[in-house]
């Protein structure tokens, strides 16, 4: 009798799991009573033994570590007490390991229903095994895979598939690092990451000094001729990583994987920037392949349906209880769906309930009262970068409207990066003055660019919501106020010195020339004085002047009173399909490619833009999201303005295309006239209340005047009052304190607001 009652098919696979000479050694004990006690101790262990193997089943636990830290030590004990011939303590060590791994293979294949299997299609004959390994993968406190197999064969091209934020980058960088458990440390990989992560010291480095230190096996004229293959100039060979637009560093990184010829490659999003040539060298390179193995995460199953062999699915299954495995499917991505239905959105560009974007509707921008009417013009238009001998963009024509829905097309590095740098103002035209260069001083523009982890890259350790806190807690984009593009430059600074220009105030419109308000230092309020925009220019203050109209525009967006709360930046994230486990208490360096684009396009709609630019928007995003994109762009009552290789995604949304080829513009097609939704935000008005009824309601004292201020809803410069001020006002107005309403609606001395010249002058 046991004390402990185990189940009897676990028992019964311990038993057959045992030595054979074990099984006749206990046979032979029948006719001895000593003996017999003996065996029903050695049964006892046994049935215990047994019992914790079956609590590792009912926990799916089968990590062939796991058991042999729990059963060797019994079986170690076992092993003495049947073993007939007399091994060494070493043999009995090996023995017991041996017991528990033929143990813990027959209870997990018993135990592991026939929809619970990993490997889907026929077996392999006569092909190379490289790997084949049983693991656990975790990133941070979260479990990524549990107790999963990842077998690998020789000259086998797998694609690694699933969704957004399950662990795919993740998984390549610990198998490209050693740090997987159990990965062979003979075999070597080469690593083709995303681009996602910027790291500044990187792109210092020189291009061809690059490959040639990564490559050390490899010649310099070996390099230079497999960089050739892909169209390398000197200039580029020559010029730092950081200077290379993004699809001729995802080039790079390829040429620097080709070099070093390893057994396997690992690619994230190899197709990333790439347009149709270089994805077809890649492709044809790839297939050309006998020896190596190849792993792919791509988003661009086109891609994959052509160059994969098999297909490697992360699946959460009932019987696996909360965690992931990888489950290996011997079939290409088209068979693969036949055998999943559900995952078929990696095929299809449609929207689903699960994932679903929201983007606020633009505000009003100021003087366009249709979705037809320009808000940006360019004729006659050159840009060419300093030290060039000839320009990267030509006699540049083009118009945007509300409307717009265009897709910039062209070969890598034929201007459309430069084009879109010129329109968010990054550049502007060289031959400024002699063409027509024309945008609304009021356009908000969400932008999000090729290398879109910039945007974060000095986040890392910030959650999400942090990140956006610290960008718009002061009322306008401190980021964009901090880049090179608006930064005040040490000669203008001089310049402001100099003049005596202390800030500038406030802006308007006269007789159609743009006027702004300078408050120079040591100089009463009431002096300040308007010069035009072309002045200030003539002056040399330009980045001051794109920061006051980039403040300006915040303002006309409402940043100023938008609440920077965890509650309402989580609920605006919440719009961009991240939840509250990323955005709130995740960190930035946690997120996977597509969440982090998923961050930086909801930053970039927090001041409700007019215009969103797009620069291979479809780079780390999964079908599933970007149907839910296109969708949500098509909804949207702005512009749209995007850079994209993926003709599927970027049809579906631009009716009108720009071919940018040797720098100049050719326009086809039309944006059709959109609803105008770009329209000023009308308060709701509820039905007012009594102070009873108000009482009755909060259940004792409140203030009775709510939000009801309609005599300060903006101040002297056109700002819109706080609810604090309000409140302030209203109750310096009730005790005729002229002082403090004055002070509250920021009057300054010497000057009478319109509308309010019952409180005076100030003197």
């Amino acid at each position: 009798m046991t004390l402990l009652d185990a189940p009897e098919t676990i028992l019964r696979l311990l038993h057959q799991s045992l030595p054979s000479n074990s099984n006749e050694t206990k046979g032979s004990y029948d006719n001895n009573s000593n003996e017999k006690k003996e065996d029903e101790a050695d049964e006892e262990v046994l049935s215990y033994v047994a019992f914790l193997a079956a609590g590792l089943a009912e926990a799916n636990e089968f990590d062939p570590s796991v058991w042999k830290d729990v059963l060797t030590p019994y079986l170690q004990q076992e092993a003495v007490a049947m073993d007939v011939q007399l091994q060494t303590a070493t043999s009995l060590h090996q023995n017991s390991n041996e017991i528990v791994e033929t143990f813990r293979q027959a209870t997990e294949h018993a135990f592991v229903k026939v929809d619970d299997e990993e490997s889907v299609g026929n077996e392999d004959e006569d092909v190379e095994e490289i790997c084949n390994i049983r693991f656990n993968l975790a990133y941070g406190g979260k479990i990524l895979l549990h107790n999963t197999k990842l077998r690998l064969l020789r000259g086998r091209r797998y694609a690694l598939v699933g969704q957004n934020g399950v662990g795919k980058t993740t998984l390549m960088n610990a198998i490209n690092t050693g740090k997987l458990e159990g990965w062979p440390a003979h075999l070597t990989t080469a690593y083709v990451d995303s681009g996602s992560n910027v790291d500044p010291d990187h792109e210092a480095q020189l291009v061809l000094k690059y490959i040639q230190d990564s490559c050390p096996n490899r010649t310099k004229e070996e390099c230079v001729a497999k960089l050739r293959e892909l169209d390398f100039t000197d200039e580029m060979l020559d010029g730092s990583i950081g200077a290379l637009s993004g699809g001729w560093q995802m080039k790079m990184r390829l040429v620097r994987a080709v070099l070093i010829n390893p057994d396997i490659y690992l690619m994230d999003e190899p197709t990333n920037h790439l347009s149709k040539s270089a994805i077809e060298w890649i492709t044809n390179y790839l297939l050309g392949l006998t020896h190596q193995t190849v792993v792919i995460v791509s988003h661009d199953t086109t891609f994959l349906e052509n160059v994969c062999t098999d297909v490697i699915h992360y699946e959460q299954r009932d019987v696996w209880g909360p965690y992931r495995r990888l489950v290996h499917y011997k079939s290409k991505m088209s068979e693969f769906v036949k055998l999943q239905p559900q995952a078929k959105h990696y095929f299809e560009l449609a929207t689903t309930d699960q994932v679903k974007y929201v983007f606020p509707e633009p505000g009003r921008l100021e003087g366009v009262k249709t979705s037809t009417q320009k808000f940006l013009e360019m004729e006659y238009v050159n840009f060419r970068y300093p030290g060039r001998d000839r320009n990267t963009l030509t006699d540049i024509h083009l118009k945007m409207t509300l409307s717009s829905r265009v897709a910039v097309l062209g070969a890598n590095g034929a201007g459309k990066t430069t084009l879109i740098k010129m329109i968010v103002g990054e550049t502007i035209p060289t031959n400024m003055g002699e063409c027509k260069f024309s945008i609304h001083p009021n356009l908000r523009i969400a932008y999000v660019a090729q290398h879109a982890f910039a945007h974060v890259e000095h986040h890392m350790e910030s959650s999400p919501v942090a990140y956006i806190q610290w960008r718009f807690k002061d009322g306008w984009d401190r980021e964009k106020l901090e880049s090179e593009a608006y930064r005040i430059t040490p000669e203008e600074q001089k310049t402001m010195e100099d003049f005596g220009l202390e800030e500038i105030w406030s802006r308007r419109m006269r007789a159609g020339t743009l006027e702004y308000e300078v408050k120079k230092k040591n100089v009463p309020e009431k002096d300040n004085k308007y010069y035009s925009r072309d002045e200030l220019l003539a002056m040399g203050l330009e980045h001051l002047i794109k920061q006051t109209d980039e403040k300006i525009a915040s303002r006309e967006a409402g940043l100023d009173l938008r609440p920077v709360t965890t509650t309402e930046i989580q609920k605006h994230l919440d719009g961009f399909g991240l939840p509250q486990e990323f955005g709130t208490y995740g960190k930035i360096r946690g997120l996977s490619g597509g969440q982090k684009v998923k961050l930086v396009l909801a930053a970039a709609f927090w001041t409700v833009p007019h215009l969103v630019i797009l620069d291979e928007p479809t780079n780390y995003l999964d079908r599933e999201n970007l149907g839910a994109l296109s969708a949500a762009l098509n909804e949207w009552g702005g512009a749209v303005l995007m850079i994209s290789h993926n003709e599927e995604f970027y049809s579906s949304v631009c009716k009108e295309e720009w071919f940018l080829e040797d720098g100049h513009l050719t326009v086809q097609g039309m944006s059709d006239e959109r609803a105008m939704k770009a329209v000023a935000r009308k308060k709701k008005l509820e039905k007012e209340t009594t102070e009873t009824e108000v009482l009755e309601k909060a259940g004792g004292n409140t203030n009775t005047d709510g939000d009801r201020y309609k005599d300060a809803t903006v101040n002297f410069w056109g700002q819109t009052v706080s609810k604090k001020e309000a409140r302030s006002y209203e109750k310096a107005k009730k005790k005729g304190d002229v002082e403090t309403m004055r002070k509250v609606l920021q009057i300054p001395k010497g000057k009478v607001m319109p509308g309010f010249e019952e409180l005076g002058d100030g003197n």
